[in-house]
């Protein structure tokens, strides 16, 4: 069986699905690997360093899907809404295809991948349970996202990030105030901390308030409480407006007080919730810093603008989107790590089996024999049974 793996073609997209390291390992369980030139280089994985491990070089994207019985890929068509559709004449039916698909994104895109025949793993889709975690490259992407996030707010923070003692008098610690306390927001806790600040948190799920305490977090608690705050696989969701509406207004105050606001509110598959508003920053201290990182879904900040860093009544809004792409070394290591694991668990005797009945396999296969096999996308988008 032969593994190829095509450079990302999304405009600034730096990361590679996998990594020399690995490939070892891969040929161990009886796979081979191919690797379009120069698709780990923007990572700092050279082609040379790809053959030394065992792998081979090949010329042309075209020629890695011709070779590839499995496609490994960072961001698939879906994920990639930019140049990502020109990969699905070169799809062929039988071909295993994992990588982000965003399948709760657009039912178009889905489709158009199940058209091809090929048979599709989306990542994301990966259950958040003790037997997954090796494969779960989601939050594996959200680590470095929140990790990132603070070190571009303290970047751009006129202010020290810690408490310092000098002749010159005693500096005061920044106050970091994160939205969501996810992976995200949690890897935020953990890193704006180890930078000497003070960092607080609200979540909306009363399960996360234990895990921002051993952190070192202080857990913003609101008289507000949501329904069904969370879903069986652990996430938020969506709540109503009026909900939304109580929210921001006691998230003002907080808001108001904080240095650093790093917001990380998504809802899978839906746009992420407003939870700052225009009049909230403008109650910021001059200099202070926004970093929203549910940008790519429509931003938790009412001034974000995707992709852009933006300075709004004294208050830098930074709306970047994949900001794991920004620490494409480490960002491909985890990655190619999860994904290596992903494909030995469908890996039987040196052959791929797909068991439906396995609940890792099941919730991450989309598309089959050219249909929409994945329960949970047909429900979301209505699809006939």
């Amino acid at each position: 069986m032969i593994v190829g793996i095509p450079k990302e073609s999304f405009p600034g997209e730096r990361r590679v699905a996998l990594v020399p390291a690995v490939i070892p390992n891969l040929l161990k369980t009886g796979f081979e690997v191919v690797i379009e030139s120069g698709a780990g280089a923007a990572a700092g994985y050279p082609d040379a360093e790809y053959v030394g491990k065992g792998g081979k070089i090949l010329r042309e994207r075209a020629e890695v899907f011709k070779a590839a019985d499995v496609v490994l890929q960072v961001l698939c068509y879906g994920s990639n809404d930019v140049t990502g559709k020109a990969d699905l004449p070169l799809l062929r039916a039988g071909q295993l295809l994992i990588g982000f698909l965003r399948p709760l994104g657009s039912v178009e895109t889905v489709q158009g991948i199940a058209s091809t025949g090929a048979v599709a793993f989306s990542i994301e889709l990966m259950p958040r349970t003790t037997r997954a975690q090796s494969m779960d490259a989601l939050s594996s992407m959200a680590t470095i996202c929140g990790y990132k996030a603070v070190v571009l707010a303290a970047d751009r923070l006129p202010r020290l990030f810690p408490m310092l003692t000098t002749a010159a008098g005693t500096i005061t610690p920044a106050r970091v105030f994160i939205i969501g306390a996810g992976v995200v927001g949690l890897q935020a806790i953990a890193t704006a901390r180890r930078l000497g600040a003070v960092a607080s948190a609200y979540d909306m799920r009363p399960a996360a308030k234990e895990q921002v305490q051993s952190l070192g977090g202080r857990f913003v608690e609101l008289p507000v409480e949501a329904q069904d705050a969370q879903d069986a696989r652990g996430y938020a969701r969506a709540q109503d407006e009026s909900f939304y509406r109580r929210q921001r207004e006691l998230l003002s105050r907080v808001v108001a007080e904080s240095d650093v606001v790093i917001s990380a509110a998504v809802i899978p598959g839906k746009k992420a919730p407003m939870l700052v508003t225009r009049d909230m920053v403008e109650k910021m201290a001059p200099g202070s810093v926004i970093v929203d990182v549910a940008a790519e879904r429509g931003g938790n900040c009412e001034l974000t603008q995707p992709n852009q860093i933006v300075v709004e009544h004294d208050v830098t809004i930074i709306g970047y989107i994949n900001l794991a792409s920004t620490v494409p070394y480490h960002a491909s290591q985890m990655y190619a790590r999860n994904v290596a694991s992903f494909l030995n668990h469908l890996t039987i005797d040196r052959k791929i089996q797909i068991d439906t009945e396995d609940e890792i396999t099941r919730e991450t296969l989309v598309t089959r024999g050219g249909k929409v096999v994945n329960t949970r996308v047909r429900e979301f988008f209505s699809l006939p049974g």
